[in-house]
């Protein structure tokens, strides 16, 4: 899976800022918490305010919908970054619901069903997956139904992009 958009921050030099200036520079999110520092440093290094040191996010790109703080740790950054290069929304999501501090890659794989069109292609695909539904027998079967009991505790669902889902267990 490939985001559409790089996960990116907008950091800016707060001693500028103060004195009235913006300046400030787009770093690239999915990369090593060094590179990012040196980033960092490199852009204070052109301030128009000698010796600056601090800086913060006033701005990011890339994110799927998450929220950053101004000051959001930039090894915090780095790893939601590199998840969302690899989940795409998907992951996006699950932190959504979860909570960013209990969204790590394993939570993520042990929760992570897949994406359909709506809950009830994923309750039919489920069922077709897990049972063998005689031929004669399946127009009897109502799989919102089953899609509705799935989803009251095992399953949720985050809607995404398109008209589709994310489907995910209940952990």
């Amino acid at each position: 899976m490939k985001t559409t958009q790089t996960p990116r921050i907008y950091v800016a030099c707060l001693a500028a800022y103060n004195n009235g200036f913006l300046h400030g520079a787009w770093i690239d999110a999915n990369q090593d918490v060094e590179a990012i520092y040196d980033a960092i440093k490199d852009m204070l290094s052109k301030s128009p305010i000698i010796g600056a040191e601090e800086f913060s996010i006033h701005d990011y790109e890339g994110f799927c919908g998450l929220r950053l703080s101004e000051f959001e740790d930039i090894s915090k950054v780095a790893e939601i970054a590199a998840m969302i290069e690899e989940h795409c929304e998907a992951w996006a999501k699950f932190a959504e619901y979860e909570g960013i501090e209990y969204a790590t890659l394993e939570r993520f794989e042990e929760a992570y069903a897949g994406e359909w069109d709506s809950e009830e292609d994923f309750a039919e695909d489920l069922a077709s997956e897990t049972m063998e539904i005689p031929p004669h027998l399946e127009y009897y079967l109502d799989f919102e139904r089953l899609a509705n009991d799935l989803f009251i505790n095992d399953y949720y669902s985050a809607e995404g992009e398109g008209c589709k889902i994310y489907v995910f267990r209940r952990l």
